[in-house]
């Protein structure tokens, strides 16, 4: 599926990664089948504990490549020489675009780790570099003069710097290894070795903060934060149906109150004085008061919110607190005959064996884009939505085993690990109609061991 994509984002998470146009409307459904044997059900996992603690948003202006002109440079060239707060606001602004832009090129980085064969791994590598030299050399230009924004610039650039080198020498520590490249890869090696020699020189970070691994960095985790002020949109959530979920506690208590105050009228006047009698009766009255009140309201509420939706999210721009986007949230467990006809046949068509007593628990995202135009050059948002399977697998048996086979008077054996197959229904409705795709979540106790997108699509 183009329009949304499916993939891990750590070892028990996946991440859900699609892009929205101004004044764009658009659906997405997760449909998760999970077999009864993981020991998901209502009981054992909450859904609004899962809500809070394991999905998160992430929505940010987007740009899919490296070289196109969103990096602004002509923007962060400008000396704004102003006092006032809008002249450093603006700079901060468009350096944090421009340097944004420069961040995710973890993408390419990604892309050219694809790249299995060292022909195709290092002209691929020497061009990234060559980009993100040029980019980084139009932002060393545009020093600022003034003290009052030479400080966003020295965070970006120390953060860049770093990240620059952090990146290539992830890149030719994974990617494949050649005699025939010799050049190439000590053309790398004098590229890292003058990013790290140019933050010596800047004296960006102290010798202190350099020894010691963990200290620089945590140190660049903040700077990071920093360079995302104004191009990553600030997330506020709400709880939908918090006062009609008051309304219905107040409306079961009392009514109950007002069977239980009958009660206790009926005992008064039959009981002609108090007695043991009376005072054992009214005790179990309030008794059986206190012990159906919360399961009446759990099972009135729960009628009453399927399938309603019980969150919004609000993105905010971070400088000047504009609307961008709105998301309503849905997340309830459901059983087969609420699925959608198409998402039904889709999971019909799993082989036979596949087809075991599962579990149905649904995601839905309903997306608003507020925003007739973005800023200059920017066409899309990239919307990510993240997903931690840990509770998951919470209930999971280890499963270590060995498999044994004879090989002619020999028995050999090898390890093996207990498995779990989720399968998922990714479901996407726009203007353009409505696309679906099954993924095949392969997982054990500890890691996704595979993600596995199936060949039937319907669109």
């Amino acid at each position: 599926m183009k329009k949304v994509k499916l993939s891990q984002d750590e070892n028990l998470s996946i991440k859900i990664s699609y892009q929205l146009l101004p004044q764009e409307l658009q659906r997405i459904d997760l449909y998760f089948s999970l077999p009864v044997e993981m020991g998901i059900s209502p009981s054992t996992l909450n859904v609004e504990d899962y809500f809070y603690s394991n999905i998160k948003s992430h929505s940010a202006y987007y740009s899919a490549q490296l070289h196109l002109p969103l990096v602004r440079s002509r923007f962060i060239s400008q000396r704004f020489e102003e006092e006032d707060q809008n002249g450093q606001s603006d700079y901060r602004l468009n350096l944090n675009l421009y340097s944004y832009q420069l961040k995710i090129a973890d993408a390419d980085v990604k892309q050219t780790l694809k790249l299995k064969t060292a022909e195709e791994f290092y002209p691929a590598a020497i061009e990234l570099a060559d980009q993100i030299a040029g980019l980084v050399k139009k932002l060393r230009r545009s020093t600022p003069s003034d003290t009052k924004l030479s400080s966003f610039f020295e965070n970006a650039d120390n953060y860049l710097s770093w990240h620059i080198e952090q990146s290539f020498l992830k890149l030719l520590s994974k990617g494949p290894k050649s005699s025939e490249f010799t050049t190439e890869r000590e053309f790398l090696y004098t590229f890292c070795r003058e990013e790290n020699n140019y933050r010596i020189e800047c004296n960006y970070n102290s010798q202190i903060t350099l020894s010691d691994p963990n200290r620089i960095t945590n140190k660049m985790r903040l700077l990071q934060r920093l360079i995302e002020y104004g191009v990553v949109f600030q997330k506020q959530t709400r709880y939908l149906d918090l006062n009609l979920k008051r309304l219905v506690r107040g409306s079961v208590t009392a009514v109950i109150m007002a069977f239980v105050m009958l009660l206790v009228l009926n005992a008064r006047s039959s009981f002609t004085e108090v007695t043991l009698a009376l005072i054992a009766f009214l005790g179990l009255i309030y008794g059986l008061r206190e012990t159906f009140k919360e399961d009446v309201t759990n099972v009135i509420w729960r009628k009453i919110q399927k399938g309603r939706p019980k969150w919004q999210n609000i993105f905010r721009h971070s400088v000047n607190q504009k609307r961008i986007l709105n998301q309503i949230l849905w997340l309830e467990y459901i059983t087969p005959k609420d699925l959608p006809k198409s998402v039904n046949d889709l999971f019909q068509k799993r082989r036979q064996q596949n087809k075991q007593a599962a579990r149905l628990f649904h995601f839905r995202c309903d997306n608003k884009v507020i925003v007739k135009a973005f800023l200059p050059g920017y066409d899309e948002i990239q919307q990510q939505i993240f997903f931690n399977l840990t509770p998951f697998v919470r209930f999971l048996k280890k499963g270590l085993g060995r498999l044994y086979s004879l090989d002619g008077q020999k028995i050999s054996s090898q390890a093996v690990e207990r498995r779990y197959q989720i399968n998922l229904i990714l479901r996407c409705v726009d203007k353009t109609g409505e696309h679906l795709q099954r993924f095949k979540i392969t997982m054990n106790r500890s890691e996704i061991v595979n993600i596995e997108a199936m060949p039937m699509v319907i669109d």
